[in-house]
């Protein structure tokens, strides 16, 4: 009996809860039990009450949110349990939810979401795990076409959208917006969203404090036992809608540019950044189109800065106008405007940019007449699939287009893909680029095009020799006096090589050693490597360390360039140990790297320099005879003395 008592005393305890525990385990009792009642409809004298709250939406209950959820986050204990029953009402299928677990996951989830569509996918993805629902709506409220956009997520994962305007009355979704109160419906069908499961429907109003952001529709069955849960969701959800939109209005403003209305640089690139990120997950193409006005610097010189203003505001709303909805544009530099073309390939964004171009020239300023542009393009991933490269060789492309164009007397639009990236016009394009970006990037050219160098897939010997070539002009370029150093010595190596009858593989590879040998003077210092007169003894030792530069940083790095590392390292060695940079003797020193010492010499002896005129042939074949078995090996200056008459300095 005692037992049985016992028994009733808990059943009656599980049933009835004092105030206090009601308090504990359920804080949102209030909420709940008003929220139960819009199945019954409202006198009409409560409805004046209703519309009278509806012109103040945020009433107590919602401007309370906060708290509430600080104080579900600071306080968690076991008992905050809320019971409910999913799908059918046997006992076997009640699922008991704790409330501070909920709003934890919640919170978890939503701080690592940045868009409002990562809200929405978030929430539904915690009902269909937590409580079984048949769909998740959400509505967001577009202010300029007046309509709440829908997007339904059913239990499989699809999505659907729908758009409802606020003309209609009728549809409980306009009423729950417009009156900031909770609507129950037997079906879905006012979603206008076909093949969806039928089922009876909750509405509730994504209040927040700056007002109501939309609907949140929920499809389930026994709807009722869960109203005060989803009414607290949806209060949670607007706060974090009006988060969202405050950050996007701050990124806003802190990466656009003032003048075009455009990204700033800043923006651009991380704009690009993201792009570049979501065509590599779906293996699509990505188009850059850079665009410079031509002539921009004497526009601002002659006819002031306000007219030069007023032509790239022109070229800005010529871009804005013809571009997609999913294109992007930025003020890349003070001149030059750059797209992002999401899955465009090159001759589709060569195709706009000729819109564009064409758009401009039917465009006069006043003292300016028609507009012209160079315009350059890169695609990802055919010309680079680095962010950097894919912009350095945009503007590449844009640098030939603009010589290009100067020469035609009109714009013209260049590819990357148009061109070898490795002939002379290109390369000194490439140049200019770095050269104008090395202060804001601290990019080097000869660096850049050292990593491009190494990373180019060799297919021959005969493609090897032509990038080396390239490579030995571009850095020899660096100071007009050497203009042409690295080639001669190259050839006058290989002449060598050949006199004193070695292996033909032997000769090619001398031939591109001493091509590369000095590759190792892209890491001295300019005022260093140009200065016109005699080095100090702390710019010498700087100099001399050119050979291990090009040897351990440039060669090293790439496996099918390791045989060429005895020569660029030792061509400065000499063979009685006082040379650079381990003072080998004699035989100590590669046969290889003692050849291009020889003919680097003579090279440097019959060559112009600041300082001085160069030397005649006789001449330097004489200091050569003097230095012999002291600074160079004897038996090959003597071979080399025979046959110097009969190269060319030609380069």
């Amino acid at each position: 009996m005692n037992e049985n008592k016992d028994i009733i005393s808990e059943k009656s305890i599980a049933k009835s809860p004092s105030k206090s525990e009601k308090n504990v385990s359920n804080p949102l009792s209030k909420q709940l039990n008003a929220l139960k009642k819009p199945t019954i409809k409202t006198p009409v004298k409560t409805q004046k009450k209703e519309e009278k709250r509806a012109s103040n939406p945020i009433s107590a209950e919602t401007s309370n949110i906060v708290a509430r959820i600080n104080n579900f986050n600071t306080n968690k204990t076991s008992n905050r349990m809320y019971a409910g029953y999913m799908g059918n009402t046997n006992a076997s299928s009640h699922r008991v939810i704790d409330y501070a677990e909920l709003v934890n996951n919640l919170n978890n989830t939503l701080s690592k979401k940045k868009t409002v569509y990562d809200l929405f996918s978030a929430v539904h993805n915690l009902f269909i795990e937590k409580l079984n629902n048949v769909f998740t709506a959400f509505g967001a409220f577009h202010e300029k076409s007046k309509c709440i956009n829908i997007k339904l997520f059913n239990s499989m994962g699809s999505t659907y959208t729908s758009k409802l305007f606020l003309s209609d009355d009728t549809n409980p979704v306009i009423e729950c917006f417009k009156n900031g109160s909770p609507q129950v419906c037997e079906n879905s069908k006012f979603l206008n969203i076909p093949y969806i499961q039928q089922s009876p429907t909750l509405i509730l109003p994504l209040i927040s404090v700056s007002g109501c952001k939309g609907v949140m529709a929920i499809g389930k069955d026994n709807i009722e036992n869960h109203i005060g849960l989803f009414s607290f969701i949806a209060n949670y959800c607007a706060l974090f809608m009006d988060n969202v939109e405050l950050l996007e209005q701050t990124n806003k403003y802190a990466n656009t540019d003032t003048l075009t209305g455009l990204y700033t640089h800043r923006g651009f690139q991380e704009v690009l950044s993201a792009e570049l990120r979501r065509a590599e997950e779906n293996d699509s193409n990505l188009s850059i189109i850079m665009l410079d006005v031509n002539n921009i610097s004497k526009i601002n010189r002659e006819l002031g800065h306000a007219k030069g203003d007023e032509v790239i505001k022109l070229l800005a709303e010529k871009v804005k106008q013809n571009i997609r909805s999913n294109d992007k544009a930025g003020r890349y530099g003070g001149d030059e405007i750059a797209i992002i073309l999401p899955d465009t390939n090159t001759p589709d964004a060569k195709y706009l940019a000729e819109y564009i171009t064409y758009c401009l020239s039917c465009c006069f300023v006043d003292d300016v007449g028609p507009v012209k542009v160079s315009v350059g393009i890169a695609t990802y991933p055919e010309c680079s699939r680095d962010q950097e490269k894919l912009l350095i060789l945009a503007e590449q492309a844009m640098y030939i287009s603009q010589a290009k164009g100067y020469k035609e007397g009109m714009s013209a639009i260049v590819s990357s893909s148009d061109f070898n990236f490795w002939d002379d016009d290109a390369l000194h394009s490439y140049a200019e680029v770095i050269a104008k970006r090395h202060s804001q990037l601290g990019v080097n050219f000869e660096e850049e095009l050292v990593h491009k160098f190494n990373n180019e897939q060799i297919v021959s010997q005969n493609h090897l020799m032509e990038l080396a070539n390239s490579l030995a002009s571009a850095i020899d370029a660096k100071d007009p006096y050497t203009k042409g150093h690295s080639t001669s010595v190259s050839r006058y190596s290989e002449a060598l090589a050949r006199a004193i009858n070695l292996p033909e593989d032997e000769v090619q590879r001398i031939k591109l050693g001493a091509l590369l040998h000095d590759v190792g003077k892209i890491g001295i210092p300019e005022n260093v490597l140009k200065k016109p007169g005699k080095l100090e003894d702390d710019e010498w030792k700087i100099m001399k360390q050119h050979p291990v530069i090009g040897a351990e940083k440039v060669l090293a790095p790439n496996e099918a360039l390791h045989d060429l590392i005895p020569i660029v390292k030792y061509h400065h060695e000499h063979v009685d140990g006082s040379g650079y940079p381990e003072h080998l003797k004699g035989d100590e020193i590669p046969l290889e790297a003692r050849i291009v010492a020889v003919a680097d010499t003579y090279h440097a002896l019959i060559s112009d320099r600041p300082y001085r005129k160069g030397m005649s042939v006789e001449k330097a074949c004489e200091i050569l005879k003097d230095g012999a078995g002291k600074l160079w090996d004897r038996d090959l200056v003597r071979q080399f003395i025979n046959i110097a008459p009969s190269l060319s300095t030609s380069i």
